[in-house]
């Protein structure tokens, strides 16, 4: 079972527009080419369900040749990974293929020629939130997710073999963290995924290679080691006059992974019982199990305040580059509306200078830097970015709150966002955009009241107001791109936020708690025709006006019917 940590839900850093899209299909590809074993020459993609359909409005296609590529889902030359690839000397197709029924709806095949003549054929999915696993290697299934530094070995299927991998890693002192063994039949050809709480040293690779036994030998560093503001070691922290101090700071990794058990909260009544026990705010509380989790894989453990930092002043630059520069989205249906918002509150017309003009204004700017191939924060998905920073943002201004107030508000909705990616899903196209835009609502609602002085239970009562408040909310991108009606939503996300911390905030309560809320959403979701699940042929996608815009706005995009 995947560990969720505050940055697999504020974030990752992106390029835009779409999380599970653009930056879980960038990952795959990334993941791809550490296991070749040379420089990529060719490469055919073949895209099943929601990618079929969307692929390119989504960036999908930019995105999937920039991961071969190396980039990172952060880099703006994303955008122009094409012409890259074509300097590069790789070549590459997509084929989409729309019949074909995957387990997951973000399914795409791999197959990639490299330098030296070699062929790998890899499948990926893209889970969500920017987070992606691969499921085979040379039509063997595996699980490799990336959250750990990873060895991939392909052996032979004999007895001793898997005994000599570990006793090599361990020669080596690295601490072992999984270990699985996969094949397809009983004595032939076996794939050894090892994760490990500790980088792996290339000259494990010369170790292994000297048993004839063992055929091929790839490291897949740590996802987490390549984020814009990468966790950092003990040692490193020390050098920069980082050391930790508070709660946690003197742990070791085994004395962190003990304390870890007690506080990886499975659901909100779980984090809500530790928090009034220990008489907590909730960013407090994920804060100490960020902590803990961190610390036991050796990590810094004040490092997640620098990274919401810097989450935030990302966040901030998308929220108000567009209000004085505004630029046109990749498909042409939004850009320039929140300058339009800005305007008009600087008039004093409309509803003024409002908490919810503010508000209102600020998720529109995010969703255009997105929808322009800019550089975001998804919160928890791309297509979700502009809630939370829009609400967070808006109480700035009305409020004076200081940055180091707002980051703590980001892991109160960090919180909200892991036990929904624990016991749901952010992924539109697993749950429709109730459960992006809907999760993003409830994360900035509980942000709000933390903020504004309310008590854990009242986060938790305003998370759930939120979600009941956008239940059933259907995800139909028109012309398969992440522009509208994904823009105005966030608009909509923002302003349910605050009515559902306006509530909470009085007492009132969601009659259905959060833990349960967030169970009916996930059956909601998964009631969901598929036409309603991000594939652009429901819904406002499939109106007679947006069937017009299709081939305008989104070349490739699946015509309506």
């Amino acid at each position: 079972m995947t560990t969720y940590g505050i940055r697999d839900v504020i974030g990752p850093f992106m390029v835009g527009p779409s999380s599970s899209h653009t930056a879980g299909a960038l990952r795959i590809a990334l993941m791809t080419r550490r296991l070749l074993g040379a420089e990529p020459v060719e490469a055919v993609f073949k895209l099943y369900g929601s990618f079929a359909h969307t692929y390119h409005g989504h960036g999908t296609d930019r995105a999937l040749v920039a991961g071969l590529l190396g980039l990172a889902p952060d880099d703006l030359r994303v955008r122009d990974s094409f012409q890259l690839a074509k300097e590069a000397g790789l070549a590459f197709s997509f084929h989409p293929d729309d019949k074909t029924q995957t387990p997951h709806p973000n399914t795409v095949d791999i197959r990639v020629k490299d330098a030296s003549g070699a062929v790998t054929e890899i499948r990926g999915e893209s889970i969500g939130g920017g987070a992606a696993q691969i499921t085979a290697i040379n039509g063997v299934d595996v699980l490799l997710t990336g959250q750990y530094h990873s060895l991939v070995v392909k052996q032979k299927d004999v007895r001793g073999v898997l005994a000599f991998i570990a006793a090599c890693v361990a020669e080596m002192e690295v601490n072992i963290a999984t270990t699985k063994l996969f094949r397809e039949r009983k004595g032939d050809v076996a794939y050894t995924v090892m994760e490990t709480d500790d980088p792996i040293p290339p000259a494990i690779g010369q170790m292994l290679a000297a048993n004839p036994k063992i055929l091929q030998v790839r490291i897949v560093p740590s996802d987490r080691s390549a984020e814009s503001a990468a966790p950092i070691s003990e040692q490193e922290a020390l050098e920069e006059g980082l050391a930790p101090t508070g709660f946690g700071a003197n742990l070791s990794a085994e004395e962190a992974s003990l304390l870890f058990e007690a506080v990886d909260f499975k659901n909100g009544a779980q984090l809500l019982s530790f928090a009034e026990k220990e008489h907590l705010a909730l960013s407090d509380a994920i804060c100490r199990r960020e902590r803990c989790l961190l610390a036991s894989l050796g990590i810094a453990v004040d490092d997640t305040h620098r990274y919401l930092g810097e989450a935030l002043q990302v966040m901030k630059a998308s929220a108000t580059g567009p209000l004085t520069d505004p630029k046109k989205s990749m498909g042409g249906l939004i850009g320039g509306e929140a300058q339009k918002l800005w305007q008009q509150m600087q008039k004093g017309d409309g509803f003024g200078d409002s908490l919810q003009t503010r508000a209102v204004m600020y998720a529109q700017a995010v969703l255009e830097t997105n929808a322009s191939m800019g550089r975001i924060v998804a919160a928890p998905t791309a297509g979700s970015a502009g809630v939370v920073p829009a609400v967070l943002m808006a109480l700035q201004d009305v409020y004076h709150f200081t940055d180091e107030q707002l980051a703590r508000g980001l892991a109160n909705a960090g919180a909200i966002g892991m036990l929904i990616m624990e016991n749901a899903s952010v992924s539109g196209a697993e749950g429709g955009c109730q459960a992006e835009v809907g999760s993003a609502s409830a994360m900035a609602a509980s942000a709000a009241v933390e903020l504004m002085g309310g008590t854990p239970a009242q986060c938790l009562e305003a998370a759930a107001i939120a979600i009941a408040g956008l239940l059933g909310l259907v995800c139909d991108p028109i012309g398969g791109l992440v522009e509208a009606p994904c823009q105005k939503r966030n608009a909509t996300g923002a302003a349910n936020a605050l009515a559902a911390a306006q509530l909470a905030l009085a007492g009132i309560d969601s009659y259905v708690g959060f833990d349960e809320t967030v169970t009916a959403m996930y059956a909601v979701g998964r009631s969901l025709p598929f036409e309603l699940r991000e594939s652009a042929l429901g819904g406002l996608a499939a109106t007679p006006t947006a069937c017009q815009l299709c081939g305008a706005c989104a070349p490739g995009a699946q015509p309506c019917n």
